[in-house]
């Protein structure tokens, strides 16, 4: 007989790879790979990847690993704010109600912690006084240097409506960017195969991102920017393709150009829209004085 699990709401979205380490066995990655091509992990009775999120409620079961031995487990210390640093958050809410919560999310803190990030969106709200009577659910993710708008769930209802709208491309966003160079006035749209490694298997995923620049000159283009499909760092991975890489990116550059010093990528995650029970829902989030000071030098 299989050991049974049922997902609850903190795991919800959580990699399964990251949920096995902490609930069930710390192994290895590669061991827990292994385990997955054995078949020995189902997910309500169906085979999936070390990548698959979890969803509240799922079923897990595990067959016989009783012969593989935990790994050394560094004892993990939990992020817990200070009251201080809760109350500045205040004037991030775009949007607080029953069933979510909007907030303009600031440069240089991740959504989640990590193994290289310990401070994160998600135990901040956590202790806040927006989540007394529930826990956040992360429904999509913006990676840690960039700015704007992040959506959390209050609710399981709500976070499984999140993802099902996200996967199903009806949460529209938009975003802006300052990126170095002039970029040509006849790119309207960006589309690339994309490559990533994941355990050394090479996976390419297409992605496709509309462009409308609104500034530019020879040294940098202002543009907005509404990805269509949603790959991990595709924006900025498109840019450069396209020979115009974000400012303030230290991971996808290029060393042509004469860099504009900062410490910040500039990019913002601006607009977001989508429907629930036929209300539209349309939400903006205000850049930072370093994007702005930015544009105004430049332009």
């Amino acid at each position: 007989m299989p050991k049974t699990f049922i997902v609850d709401d903190e795991y919800h979205e959580t990699r399964l790879d990251k949920w096995f380490k902490q609930k069930v066995i710390s192994l290895p990655h590669s061991l827990i790979e292994r385990i997955l091509r054995q078949n020995k992990i189902k997910i309500n009775k169906k085979k999936v990847k070390s990548s698959y999120r979890l969803q509240s409620g799922d079923l897990v079961e595990i067959y016989d690993i009783s012969k593989f031995k935990a790994k050394d487990k560094i004892e993990q210390i939990k992020y817990q704010p200070k009251k201080k640093e809760l109350s500045r958050y205040d004037d991030y809410i775009i949007e607080d109600n029953d069933n979510f919560i909007v907030i303009n999310k600031p440069a240089g803190i991740p959504v989640q912690s990590g193994t290289k990030s310990f401070k994160n969106i998600t135990d901040l709200l956590k202790n806040s006084k927006y989540f007394e009577e529930s826990k956040p659910f992360i429904v999509h993710r913006i990676d840690k240097e960039t700015s704007g708008i992040l959506i959390i769930a209050k609710n399981r209802k709500y976070a499984q409506l999140f993802t099902s709208l996200f996967r199903i491309r009806k949460i529209h966003k938009t975003y802006l960017a300052l990126a170095y160079g002039k970029i040509n006035k006849s790119v309207k749209s960006m589309r690339d195969d994309l490559i990533y490694y994941e355990n050394k298997k090479k996976i390419i995923q297409k992605a496709i991102s509309n462009v409308k620049i609104i500034k530019s000159n020879d040294e940098l283009s202002y543009v907005e920017l509404n990805p269509v499909t949603g790959r991990k760092h595709q924006l900025r991975k498109q840019l450069l393709n396209i020979g115009n890489p974000i400012i303030g990116d230290d991971k996808y550059f290029l060393t042509n150009f004469r860099k504009i010093k900062t410490k910040n990528l500039m990019l913002h995650a601006y607009k977001i829209k989508f429907m629930i029970n036929n209300v539209q829902y349309n939400f903006k989030a205000k850049y930072n004085n370093y994007f702005e000071q930015l544009l105004k030098e430049k332009f």
